[in-house]
């Protein structure tokens, strides 16, 4: 029997502009995600009182939760809008851009600061001379499994829109960078630069400023144990910073 989903969408024209809510009605189909919906009124744009509007931006890419880019807030919870089901959401469905990152426009915000973020603490692991060096270090299956599960972190933003210590008020660069140093220094290769990382982390708005509200590993899709490298690395960088003073 055919019927009709309802969405309910807070919408903005540019960042400059206020925010409104406008309401969809559009068919159902079996199966369908909320992009699938999206793109029904991208098809149609006409808000529940008819009236001709423009169609609702939104950001997406590889519609199998891999990529992040669809993320948003979907009756009041950060997640993918391409693994969000209609058959599994309550009506009408709500839906608002994640609120820790400036809109761009409706659905699609900037998440610039997550990668300016990754590039304060050195997530990458140098390889320039290292050609030469001959073959690369062995990594033990244990260090391969942690690394694996770190890996999957997809800059998504769940884990910022979660946590309450991502605010105006705070500098805090949030879990999923923390995640990464301990991601790059578990490798031998990237151990190299373990120290350089962890003194960017004990800098303003680093791991001292986390809370540990713990927020950030309900809300994580892929299930990166955030909590765990946020207090290994808080051992590292409590450690690091005994040395160095011990050291001047």
């Amino acid at each position: 029997m055919a019927k009709d989903i309802r969405l309910v969408i807070k919408r903005q024209a540019n960042p400059k502009s206020a925010d409104y809510v406008e309401e969809f009605v559009i068919p159902y189909f079996p199966k369908m995600n909320v992009v699938a919906a999206l793109m029904e009124i991208q098809k149609n744009p006409l808000n529940a009182k008819g009236d001709v509007t423009t169609p609702v931006a939104w950001d997406c890419n590889c519609l199998e939760e891999v990529c992040g880019a669809c993320t948003m807030v979907i009756n009041g919870q950060a997640r993918q809008a391409c693994s969000a089901l209609v058959d599994q959401l309550t009506q009408p469905i709500h839906l608002a851009p994640l609120t820790k990152f400036p809109v761009v426009r409706d659905l699609v915000v900037d998440r610039k600061v997550m990668f300016d973020n990754l590039r304060k603490v050195k997530a990458w692991i140098e390889v320039d001379g290292t050609h030469d060096m001959g073959p690369g270090p062995r990594v033990s299956p244990k260090v391969q499994e942690q690394a694996y599960r770190l890996s999957k972190c997809m800059t998504c933003g769940c884990c910022m829109e979660a946590c309450p210590n991502v605010n105006p008020k705070s500098n805090f660069i949030g879990p999923a960078p923390i995640a990464q140093v301990d991601l790059m220094n578990s490798h031998p290769t990237g151990a190299l630069q373990r120290e350089r990382r962890l003194e960017a982390l004990m800098t303003e708005g680093g791991i001292a400023d986390c809370g540990n509200a713990q927020n950030c590993i309900k809300v994580c899709p892929k299930e990166v144990p955030l909590t765990r490298s946020i207090a290994r690395l808080n051992r590292a960088t409590t450690f690091h910073g005994i040395k160095s003073w011990f050291n001047k």
